[in-house]
């Protein structure tokens, strides 16, 4: 441990690299590591026990985690649990992997280490990508993941080499002509966050890349990472350069080893081609690019939880204001943007901000990704122009198996919605004003052989496991919600526990202290409202 820096900040790495090597953390490891890092013992065992890749005891050599939620459980995840098991192997349950295109699925755990998905080693195995534009995803569907040269023939990092020879305030001010809002669930102008940061004063600042994809449901960023790294990074230093950052951080889900590995390699390419480091290109400026890997918190997709996890401790979400962009990362001020939005910055730099915007609707415009799965022929990953029907995106991905029933719209923590809604156009506008959230692209199709019950239930039960207990509202909400859910759908229930079920949702939505509790109740008080025959005790 005498390489490792005496900061606070390598806790997390320093464990991962420990697990690694020894396959958990031992009493005596954990011991080396606080010493090395002067940091109490206490605080090394509170990140062990928060994340929940991280062992305290000797893990068998393999383990196949299978994924429990919905997309892998209608597509057979009951069955192959349970042939795994007669066939010997040792079986754990797990969140999404982020792999709900490539149904059912999870994760191989050798010795501590999470080294890629079930379907890893099976022929023809590939992940569909396809739509009406191509912007974002062009290189990514392509048999093999790109190359630099690949992305520089195709157009890029001239966006990022013309950026270097203009005021840096020239690039936030064709993002916001280019309207670019945030594609992690926000909706949060790009533009407001990186001039925010930009003014803030101060020499030392930050931008973050929050590939921390863990809503079920959700695979973009995946696919984005493993295929064409590239167009997230160039929007990671454009944001760099515009907001006056030095370092960047890209903090990647952990269930994802396929895209860490791509990200590190593409990291010390460009560093050998000149675009990090000192003196990038000859302009007397450095910017350099730390990758960080999660280990299994749902938590820490929250930006400030995620912040919390860099600076080396457990990732509960900070109470806001101050906000990031004042008071981000070690205090300084901070860019935490999604992968996708970085490759749309990206797009509007290189392409223009007047080119992004014929592309969708005034107030959405350019492409968006939609990751389609469930009961369709098709499921991927879809670029659409924003205002799109959901009837057009579920067509382009094959059309609906069978009778549709009802679409996840948005992930776990969106909403249910019956066929009515096909119609609705995909835009920030629209999605709103039919009460429906768009969130990062999700739409999951169930077709009528499918038990919404059992899909409630799922949904209940994963924010019960992944609410980090920071605040009441969430802690206890989360888990009286399962409770009742349970209750309602097993013929157990109590009196007045429909109406205990909506006043928990409201109260968490009301009075959560960041998003997770904030959406926790939203896809079951949805179906609570649309179907309200399958919570009928």
């Amino acid at each position: 441990m005498s390489h490792l820096e005496p900061r606070r900040s390598e806790l997390l790495p320093a464990l991962q690299d420990l697990q690694q090597a020894e396959g958990y953390v031992s009493e005596a490891g954990a011991t080396r590591i606080a010493t090395a890092l002067h940091v109490p013992v206490s605080d090394v065992h509170g990140l062990v026990t928060f994340y929940d890749f991280l062992r305290t005891e000797p893990p068998p050599d393999l383990i196949h985690h299978i994924c429990v939620d919905a997309a892998c459980t209608i597509a057979g995840a009951d069955a192959l649990r349970e042939r795994l098991r007669a066939e010997g192997a040792i079986v754990h349950d797990m969140p999404c992997p982020g792999r709900c295109n490539r149904a059912p699925n999870g994760m191989l755990e050798r010795r501590g280490v999470m080294i890629g998905p079930l379907d890893e080693d099976q022929p023809n195995v590939y992940d569909h990508v396809d739509g009406d534009m191509d912007w974002l995803t062009a290189l990514c569907r392509r048999p093999r993941p790109a190359t630099l040269a690949d992305y520089i023939a195709s157009g890029g990092m001239r966006g990022f080499e013309r950026a270097l020879r203009e005021p840096p305030a020239r690039v936030i001010a064709e993002l916001d002509k280019g309207g670019l809002a945030g594609r992690g669930g926000a909706g949060f102008a790009a533009a407001t966050k990186w001039q925010a940061v930009a003014s803030a004063p101060g020499k030392t600042k930050y931008v973050i890349v929050n590939a921390d994809e863990s809503e079920p449901g959700t695979f973009k960023d995946r696919i984005l990472l493993e295929r064409d790294p590239w167009r997230p990074l160039e929007g990671a230093l454009l944001a760099a350069y515009a907001v006056g950052a030095q370092r960047i951080y890209i903090y990647i889900r952990g269930e994802y080893p396929r895209a860490i590995a791509a990200v590190r390699a593409a990291v010390t390419t460009l560093e050998r081609a000149g675009y990090l480091g000192d003196d990038v290109l000859g302009s007397g400026l450095r910017f350099e690019i730390e990758v960080r890997a999660g280990s299994g918190a749902y938590i820490c997709g929250e930006e400030t939880a995620l912040i919390e996890s860099i600076e080396g401790k457990r990732g509960l979400p900070r109470l806001k204001p101050p906000y990031p962009v004042t008071a981000g990362l070690f205090g300084a001020p901070t860019v935490v943007n999604n992968v996708e939005t970085l490759a749309a910055a990206q797009v509007i730099v290189e392409r223009g901000a007047e080119a992004y915007g014929a592309y969708g609707t005034p107030r959405s415009p350019g492409p968006k990704l939609f990751c389609v799965s469930g009961d369709v022929a098709r499921p991927g990953l879809y670029e659409m122009p924003f205002g799109v029907t959901l009837r057009a995106l579920i067509e382009r991905a094959g059309g609906v198996k069978g009778e549709l029933q009802a679409l996840l719209i948005g992930g776990a923590a969106g909403a249910l919605a019956g066929p009515e809604v096909l119609d609705t156009r995909l835009s920030f506008e629209d999605m709103r004003a039919a009460g429906l959230p768009l969130g990062s692209g999700v739409v999951m199709a169930f077709n009528t052989t499918r038990d919404l019950r059992s899909v409630v239930r799922g949904i209940a039960r994963f924010f019960a496991h992944e609410s980090c207990g920071k605040c009441y509202p969430c802690q206890l909400g989360t888990q009286r919600q399962r409770e009742v859910i349970e209750r309602l759908m097993t013929g157990k229930a109590l009196p007045g526990d429909r109406e205990r079920l909506t006043d928990i949702g409201w109260t968490m939505t009301d009075a959560s202290l960041c998003g997770l509790g904030q959406t926790a109740a939203s896809a079951i008080l949805s179906a609570l409202k649309r179907w309200p025959e399958i919570f009928a005790s």
